[in-house]
């Protein structure tokens, strides 16, 4: 995050608490919520989405008793820590800066437009490569297209060959997302 941090922006990397997961046969790794199925539309891990989803919004309210607006605060992740963090801005109702998920899918997709309280205009930068075996890249494109159907500044961009890691471009385009979401002032 170094070499496409703006020096005016702070940067927060949260690590998740190791866990039992149902889809690595119950071991225990970091882990923001449990996984329990591959399946799109197969069970979530309610419970554990929107525990996560509170820690977030504490980060948050963390940096507002700091005297940072939320409108200079933006919100990003990569694979598990990606979905989080367009979910956890969805369920926020201050309006963040910028949303970033790379490489990712939306948690408790059915709930959405439904349940979304807030966070429907800040400008979202969702990236995924092509040949991500991990988070299906049709995943990705999937939950581009349910946030198309809501939040007008949502932009999907696509690494072409690119696995499930980050790309030289793909952080140059982070880069330059963070500088228009949180110009300096």
């Amino acid at each position: 995050m170094a070499a496409i941090r703006p020096p005016y922006v702070k940067v927060i990397c949260p690590t998740a608490e190791s866990m039992s997961v149902t889809l690595n046969a119950g071991f225990v790794m970091p882990s923001w919520f449990d996984l329990i199925s591959l399946d799109p539309n197969g069970p979530e891990d309610r419970a554990g989405i929107e525990k996560a989803t509170n820690f977030v919004h504490g980060l948050i309210e963390e940096e507002l008793k700091n005297g940072i607006e939320a409108s200079r605060i933006a919100v990003g992740g990569f694979s598990q820590g990606g979905g989080l963090a367009i979910h956890a801005a969805l369920q926020y109702p201050k309006s963040l800066a910028g949303i970033i998920g790379l490489s990712c899918w939306l948690p408790l997709h059915k709930d959405f437009p439904k349940e979304a309280k807030g966070n429907l205009t800040t400008r979202l930068f969702q990236a995924h490569g092509s040949a991500d075996p991990v988070v299906p890249f049709h995943w990705g494109a999937e939950t581009s297209a349910l946030l198309k159907q809501f939040m007008e500044n949502s932009e999907f961009k696509t690494y072409p060959g690119l696995s499930h890691s980050s790309g030289e471009q793909e952080m140059e385009d982070v880069k330059k997302f963070l500088q228009e979401v949180l110009p300096d002032n």
